[in-house]
């Protein structure tokens, strides 16, 4: 036998390219190594029977490589000119033959029954036709082995469908393939002689004859081993011939490894807790149930009748209905508005409320219906419960069904984290509902009873329904088995999205079971019919989609990134070898054309990934299989054909190929037609990524022929979600302009500095080889892959450079566009001031907020020529009327009162803005941000009993005086000119105008006030007079305009003196003097006919007439004056103030004398009067009792003091020194006044704005920092946290002790000044109080709106529990509680001192001594005299942090919230008062609809506050700024791919909670929690907005270690990301445009950039070394 062997082993090469190859690798290995390696694979291949469907995969694979290597040898070869073409020959069948397998594995993998037998049967059928051959008994021919092959493939693969079971088709497979496989590594001839029995060429063959026993025989030896090997390692085969064999389970032919644990699921009822709850039906959240408001009391009546039905039915628990039927009262009073004219026409306004309601909250539940194709169930009208309400039937059904619904909601804990299943309890539970009417109607003679008179006890729905369905996911969620071996909430929601969901039913009790209270139960089976219960489906639910950890996963999601950058490469590259080597258009374009072999392959690559993919454990549909299959086998088919064509086209000009002779001309053009095929499905996605509605309409058609046509050709669309994800053609537009513009740069940069580079060089190794013999094709090949390699990875990352260029261009566009950064500064404030109220009004006041739609013009141009003006204006002055004691009342909102009944409309917006604004000013002052002459600076000043309503603040007047003056110390050219020429430029300035008034006014009252009763009659007479002359226009005949300055110049040192004394001024118990004037009879002077009062209190409190007083008698003399001698006349009075503020009135009145003109006699008259005021002895320039008691007098004076500082604010200040110093005011300050300006939503009325909460999860922050904490040293600081804030704050902490009225630092820490210093501090740190400080501004921004809007308080108070709501989900409260730890005592203070605000915790009881443990929901607040109140306390399956701890603690919280939105602020964050005013508006914005899909997501501008901490943190809020500001912005416009990315966003909460909750949990694979919701929302059809005129506060990380850890979390996340089936899904379902701007825009910087930099470094040191080798 061996000399036979022996020459077998050295005369076994045959002419074919694929024979020499085999014998090139293996004739130069012993005979020894290879019998070695061929045993090594019999022993190796013939394990894996406990995997067969890999087992399967592998031997068709190998099969499958075989048939196509012995097929396609044969042409390949024939198309080979010469010998230089025989590499490409040798290469394209090696590539075709290794498809072949993977191809044969993927069918394998797919049909692995089917394709176990077709392997068992080709095999066969080869074995048997060489026996045949080599017996010459027949001569089977070319046709032999396909007919027999194919007979025997169908006869086997039928036996091994028909018999599952049998366990001895995949072992005969594993002999017969194995054995041949090893045979042929030790015996090289038998490769060649199995591949002429193949082609029927073995009687051609004589060189066989002789050894074809030999051959054979080897086949047989190693099969036999093969067995052996096979027996060895499963020893139960041998059981099989003694009846004893089990074979593998057929469900998932044991390749699939994920957790399916044998747990304990039967119900464990909890029928009493061991814990009563303290909480009681007299406990209520926000509305008393006995006491509700009418808003609410319309619907209570229905609502709790059917809460009180559906509780009993089901066994709902008390303190969970109670929560969800105030919920669901508040949700029906909000949705009020939709019935409203102004909010809706009349045509689209639906029924009711509960319409409005009950469609939103269906809507999911709607498409999942009609995706399983059952009718919805719904409460029937004629039901008991909807006959018992005192209400139409259409609505009163409908409001059962929403209390079922929340009810389910309420009480589902983690189930709520999957949407589907939620929707399938309540399609059982109301189908089951509506059989108990229905029997009961039937028992009771046509008349239902409510409830069938079922009353199941409290908690019986938790125990029967929803803790089973806990206990298998918590055991797959606490696995710490990886993604592929473990379920998660997808994988069980999904299991909802086929119909084997509704063969079982809802509950877990027993249908059979007997029941005392209820013996006609429905939950049993129909006749004949058993449903076993849910869970035992959930135990038998395969995953649904493997995350396995790889980069090709990644690779599979973003396939068509990769395609288009490899198909693009290729195209330029054909272009600069075409332009170097000088090619023909028409050689260009063949070789161009390789393109569509390119797709062709890339093709079968993702087909081959999705099967990968699948691999093992994923259940697939016929409709899946079939399809995967098909496409697979088609294109490869395809591919090889192009091949051939392909070749044969680059082949000698004239040849013969399959019996056909024509030239290359010919072979191109079929090879054209036959791409175009195959192209098919990228024209159609091309068109759809053009029209991105097309696929929405493809998806959603009910066109059975369209389906079938998607489900073969595009997988995705078999999916319940992402059918609707499209965006407008307008948006569309502006998207696909923005890449094509950026694409097409891109690819001319790129074909100049990347590809046309490498075309020399590459010629020229080329050349090489050809010219020199010696070179090496495989070393020309390696060396041009290292040169070309490093270029396509920079090829492919440089998109992401010129991408941060277009988004620049892009995002600044948008800026302008919205007017973000119009006011940057002050100055710009002071410019837009005059344009702010009107604003404010028309955008963040409701119509009921006075008339804001009234006249554009503002009090400042307001003309003061009405007479009834003047009287009103009088009556506010004197302080005897009733209007003038008070103008606002003792509470300085409550302004509309006066407003209606005295001001104009255009003062109205003035006002009302003024009353924000200064609001807004004393919270920077209550923050400690500025000082309080800074809050004077700022603030609208308000005089009881002046002229006008508001004075303008400081800071915008300050400096316009001195405008003003140069203005009249301007030359003029014109002798003649008049008032009205020296006067027009101020009279058009309307601030100059409003300044120069003020000061008049205010001086007037300081100058009065000053110098008293004795001197009133002279300041009245030459105020008259100097009003006269403006009146008249003839103060440039009185005044030497000029030298005004002068007079400006004394005023301003005189109020300094007085401003800055007065503050610190102690008066004396009692008056000095006792001075009183005579009064004496003036004689009438010239007629005053046209001149009004002084506008001024002290004027008009005169008994005077209208005249002026005569100038002839103008002089009083001392004996006109009675005054009675004092008893210490002669008593020197010491006061410095009084004699320094003498001094400075004296230069006044000597420059006020030195501007008149003393020529003229009105002139004159009035320099007498100053001349006698300067030297009257009882006055208050001689006389020091008198003069000291007017200084007294406005010592006490508030009025006074507030008037002096804004007397010299307006004269004496210069515009930098009444700004505020503080950055962080300024940039507030800025950015609210440019929002006003910015596009906003106009302000519905508090009754009809939408309604929102706040929730932030909370687990062991700090909360408030205690005074140990802020007095130890840090080691990371090196000084105690106190003195690192007082340090770092330094303004504010002087502001803080200048609040508190502290001079002295070491009594912070008294009793009295602990508390305020602990806030000082904690406020300034990312502590809870922080944002909880910040979060509750919105309740006191509601009220100041609702105050505008005339609602009183008991009103408001009401709409403040409807419209806003702050739930802190304090995770483990309980247990500080428990532990008395101080936090939870200041968490009890913040409830103290917000008592709108909540907590949730998660409390846990124990149950028994082995440690059993009851879980609970529980809510409290505070109950306004000191205690803790709790309200709600609903029990859980069990402990509900399963996965990711942040989600799953929002999600146990949520059923807490109230409005229709909910916004998710973290512990980080904090809030501004002037923010929360304009949150009524934008939450408007999910009002508008600004594509096809609703706003479903509102996202908001975050301002990172941290920054000046350290440099490191200054870097983190440069980049969360960049990526905030700039980043979100263009991904939301133009790019419209915005997902969600942290907080402060705004959920629509009923969106939301009925698709999955506002993010997702599961552990590991959702580590980056929150952008799950962005992706849950996109591929359920919602729509994210991106707001810029809202700001909130966010801190970020300031540490090295801190900030490197987030990073890697970010990291971290987005390689988890790149794993699951939000982005996978995502990916395939957006059209090519929006990809490229999720992909770049987002998770591609951390997936791709990273990787192939790493794989660029690696490959530059590769090619550097390779001269040296």
């Amino acid at each position: 036998m061996m000399p036979p062997l022996l020459r077998l082993y050295g005369d076994w090469a045959t002419k074919t390219i694929t024979d020499r190859y085999i014998s090139s690798l293996l004739s130069a290995a012993s005979p020894a190594i290879r019998l070695a390696l061929s045993l090594a694979t019999a022993w190796t291949l013939a394990g894996g029977m406990d995997k067969p469907r890999l087992k399967t995969a592998l031997l068709f694979g190998a099969t499958c490589g075989f048939l196509t290597a012995c097929e396609l040898g044969p042409l390949l070869a024939s198309s080979s000119g010469g010998g230089d073409v025989a590499p490409f020959d040798s290469f394209a069948l090696n590539l075709l033959t290794f498809t072949s397998v993977l191809v044969g594995m993927a069918s394998g993998s797919l049909l692995p029954r089917v394709v176990m037998g077709v392997s068992l049967g080709v095999v066969s059928g080869l074995l048997v036709v060489g026996v045949v051959d080599m017996a010459g008994t027949f001569g089977v021919g070319q046709l032999g082995f396909p007919m027999l092959a194919s007979v025997l493939a169908v006869v086997a693969g039928g036996i091994s469908c028909r018999y599952p079971n049998n366990a001895l088709i995949l072992p005969l497979a594993t002999v017969l393939i194995v054995g041949a496989l090893a045979s042929c590594i030790a015996v090289p001839n038998l490769f060649s002689f199995l591949k002429t029995v193949v082609l029927g060429s073995y009687n051609n063959n004589p060189q066989y004859t002789v050894d074809a026993h030999w051959l054979l025989l080897t086949w047989l030896i190693g099969s036999v081993l093969t067995a052996a090997a096979l027996v060895y390692r499963d020893p139960s085969l041998l059981g099989f011939f003694r009846g004893g064999y089990t074979p593998v389970s057929t469900s998932s032919l044991g390749d699939d490894k994920t957790l399916k644990p044998n747990i304990d699921i039967t119900p464990q009822p909890v029928y009493v807790s061991p814990n009563p709850p303290t909480s009681g039906p007299e406990s209520f959240n926000m509305f008393d149930p006995a006491d509700l408001p009418p808003r609410l009391s319309e619907y209570a009546n229905m609502v709790y009748s059917a809460c009180e039905d559906l509780g009993n039915f089901f066994g709902f628990q008390d303190s969970s209905v109670r929560n969800q039927a105030e919920h669901l009262l508040i949700l029906l009073s909000n949705n009020r508005r939709y019935m409203n004219s102004h909010i809706l026409p009349p045509a689209l306004q639906p029924p009711s409320p509960i319409h409005a309601l009950h469609a939103k909250v269906f809507s999911n539940y709607m498409k999942w219906c009609r995706y399983q194709g059952v009718p919805p169930h719904f409460s029937r009208a004629a039901s008991a419960t909807v006959a018992a309400m005192a209400a139409p039937p259409s609505v009163a059904s409908r409001v059962v069904d929403l209390v079922l619904f929340f009810c389910v909601w309420g009480e589902a804990c983690n189930i709520r984290h999957m949407p589907e299943c939620l929707w399938f309890l309540y399609h059982k539970m109301m189908e089951e509902y509506t059989l108990s009417d229905q029997n009961s109607a039937a028992n009771g003679g046509g008349y239902p009873q409510i409830g069938s008179g079922r009353s199941l006890y409290a908690g019986h729905y938790l125990d029967y329904v929803v803790t089973p369905i806990y206990k298998i996911v918590s055991v797959n969620m606490k696995s710490n088995a990886d993604h592929v071996n473990k379920r998660n909430y997808d994988d069980f929601n999904e299991f909802f999205w086929s119909r084997e969901c509704l063969r079982y039913r809802y509950s877990c009790e027993d249908p059979n079971k007997f029941d005392t209270e209820d013996p006609s139960r429905v939950t049993a089976p129909l006749p004949g019919e058993v449903q076993p219960p849910i869970t035992v489906g959930l135990l038998n639910a395969p995953k649904t989609f493997l995350e396995k950890r790889s980069w090709l996963r990644g690779i599979m999601a973003l396939s068509r990134i990769v395609e288009w950058h490899i198909v693009t490469f290729y195209l330029l590259s054909v272009l600069a070898f075409s332009h170097d080597l000088v090619w023909g258009w028409v050689y260009t374009l063949e070789v161009a054309s390789g393109v569509f072999w390119l797709f062709n392959s890339l093709a079968i690559c993702w087909g081959l990934l999705e099967v990968w993919a699948s691999y093992p454990g994923i259940h697939l549909s016929a409709t899946s299989i079939f399809g995967s299959i098909f496409v697979l086998v088609a294109r490869f088919l395809i591919l090889v054909y192009q091949t051939l064509y392909l070749m044969w086209t680059f082949g000698p000009s004239k040849g013969s190929y399959l019996g056909i002779e024509a030239d290359s001309t010919f072979w191109w053009w079929q090879y054209v037609w036959l791409s175009l095929l195959c192209m098919i499905p990228y024209f159609l996605e091309a068109l759809s990524n053009l029209c991105p509605s097309v696929t929405t309409a493809l998806m959603t058609s009910r066109n059975d022929y369209v389906q079938t046509f998607l489900n073969i050709l595009f997988p995705i669309s078999r999916l319940y979600t992402g059918k609707e994800v499209h965006e407008s053609f307008k948006h569309t537009a502006v998207y696909v302009f923005f890449w094509g513009t950026l694409i097409a740069w891109k690819l001319y940069f790129s074909y100049i500095f990347e590809v046309y580079s490498m075309v020399l060089p590459t010629i020229e190794l080329t050349d090489d080889y050809v010219n020199f013999p010696d070179q090496s094709f495989t070393k020309m090949s390696l060396l041009l892959l290292l040169r070309w390699l490093p270029q396509f990875i920079v090829y492919c990352i440089d998109m992401s450079i010129w991408y941060s260029v277009w988004q620049a261009f892009a995002g600044t566009s948008v800026g302008f566009s919205e007017h973000l950064g119009d006011i940057r500064s002050m100055k710009d404030i002071r410019n837009s001031f005059g344009r702010a109220p009107e604003h404010f009004c028309s955008k963040m006041l409701s119509p009921d907020a006075g008339s804001r739609r009234g006249s554009s013009a503002s009090f400042l141009t307001l003309t003061q020529s009405a007479s009834s003006l003047d009287e009103k204006r009088q009556s506010l002055m004197n302080p005897n009327s009733k209007e003038g004691q008070s103008l606002l009342g003792s509470d300085p909102h409550k302004l509309q009162g006066y407003v209606n009944r005295l001001l104009d409309v255009r003062i109205q917006k003035w006002v009302m803005f003024s009353t924000v604004w200064n609001e807004v000013i004393d919270h920077f002052r209550a923050e400690d941000l500025i000082s309080n002459r800074e809050r004077d600076y700022l603030k609208f000043s308000r005089f009881d009993g002046f002229s006008q309503a508001i004075y303008l603040p400081v800071f915008q007047t300050a400096g316009v005086v001195e405008e003003a003056l140069s203005l009249l110390e301007r030359p003029v050219d014109d002798y003649d000119a008049t008032d009205n020429d020296l006067f027009k430029p101020i009279l058009n300035h309307v601030t100059m105008r409003t300044a120069v008034s003020e000061v008049w006014e205010l001086g007037n009252y300081v100058l009065l006030k000053l110098l008293g009763p004795v001197h009133n009659d002279d300041v009245t007479y030459i105020m008259n007079y100097v009003l006269k002359w403006v009146e008249s226009g003839t103060v440039i005949d009185h005044m030497k305009i000029t030298k005004v300055r002068g007079v400006v110049k004394s005023l301003v040192e005189l109020v300094d003196v007085i401003g800055k004394g007065i503050g610190r001024r102690k008066p004396a118990a009692k008056r000095r003097s006792t001075g009183q004037k005579k009064k004496v009879q003036e004689q009438p002077g010239p007629p005053a006919k046209g001149i009004r009062r002084s506008i001024s209190a002290s004027s008009l409190s005169m008994a005077t007439t209208d005249n002026a007083p005569s100038a002839r008698n103008g002089r009083s003399t001392i004996s006109g004056l009675g005054i009675k001698p004092s008893a210490d006349e002669n008593l020197v009075i010491i006061d410095a103030l009084r004699d320094l503020t003498r001094d400075k009135f004296r230069a006044f009145l000597n420059s006020l004398k030195g501007i008149l003109i003393s020529s003229n006699p009105e002139s004159k008259d009035i320099m007498d009067r100053l001349t006698f005021a300067l030297s009257m002895e009882n006055g208050f320039f001689w006389d020091d009792a008198y003069a000291s008691d007017s200084l007294d007098d406005m010592a006490r004076s508030e009025v006074c003091k507030s008037v002096l500082t804004k007397l010299q604010g307006v004269v004496a200040c210069h515009p930098d020194e009444v700004e505020p110093k503080s950055k962080e005011v300024r940039r507030r300050l800025t950015f609210f006044v440019n929002s006003l300006f910015m596009d906003m939503p106009n302000a519905p009325s508090i009754h009809d704005m939408f309604s929102w909460n706040v929730l932030t999860p909370y687990y062991k922050e700090t909360v408030t920092l205690s005074k140990g904490e802020l007095e130890t040293r840090s080691d990371a600081l090196g000084v105690s946290t106190m003195l690192y804030l007082q340090t770092l704050f330094k303004a504010d902490w002087a502001n803080f002790l200048e609040r508190v009225g502290l001079k002295d630092e070491e009594k912070v820490w008294t009793k009295k000044f602990a508390d305020e210093t602990r806030q000082w501090a904690s406020i300034r740190a990312q502590s809870l109080n922080r944002t909880v400080s910040g979060m509750m501004y919105f309740e006191k921004a509601l009220r100041l709106l609702a105050n505008l809007e005339r609602l009183d308080d008991d009103t408001t108070n009401d709409l403040m529990g409807e419209k806003f709501g702050y739930i802190v989900s304090c995770q483990v409260y309980g247990q500080m509680k428990r532990d008395q730890d101080s936090k939870a005592d200041d968490i009890d203070n913040l409830m103290h001192r917000f008592p709108h605000l909540r907590i949730a915790y998660i409390d846990s009881v124990r149950l028994n001594r082995t440690g059993e443990m009851a879980f609970y929901s529980c809510l409290v607040k505070s109950n306004g005299e000191g205690k803790i109140q709790e309200i709600y306390r609903v029990r859980l399956p069990g402990n509900p942090i399963l996965g990711e701890g942040k989600p799953e603690n929002q999600n146990h919280a949520m059923i807490f919230t109230r409005g229709e939105f909910v916004q998710t602020i973290d512990m980080n964050q904090e809030g501004y008062f002037e923010e929360a005013l304009k949150m009524r508006n934008a939450l408007q914005e999910f009002a508008k609809r600004d594509g096809p899909m609703p706003i479903t997501i509102l996202g908001l501008r975050e301002h990172i506050f941290t920054g000046s901490v350290s440099s490191l943190a200054n870097y983190m809020a440069l980049q969360e700024t960049s990526f905030v500001t700039l980043g979100q912005r263009v991904l939301t416009k133009p790019l419209c791919i915005r997902l969600h990315y942290g907080h402060p966003d705004v959920f629509d909460k009923l969106f939301f909670i009925t698709r999955g909750g506002v993010s997702k949990s599961s552990k590991g694979i959702n580590l980056s929690e929150d952008i799950f919701a962005g992706y849950n929302n996109a591929i359920r059809g919602g729509q994210v907005a991106f707001k810029e005129y809202l700001q909130v506060g966010k801190g970020r990380d300031v540490g090295m270690s801190q900030i490197y850890q987030f990073e890697a979390k970010l990291s971290q996340g987005a390689g988890e990301q790149s794993l699951s089936r939000d982005v996978y899904r995502l990916c395939h379902r957006l059209d090519f445009s929006r990809l490229l701007s999720y992909y770049f825009g987002g998770i591609g910087h951390y997936l791709y950039v990273s990787k192939q930099l790493s794989l660029f470094s690696q490959i530059c040191e590769l090619t550097c070394a390779l001269p040296f080798l």
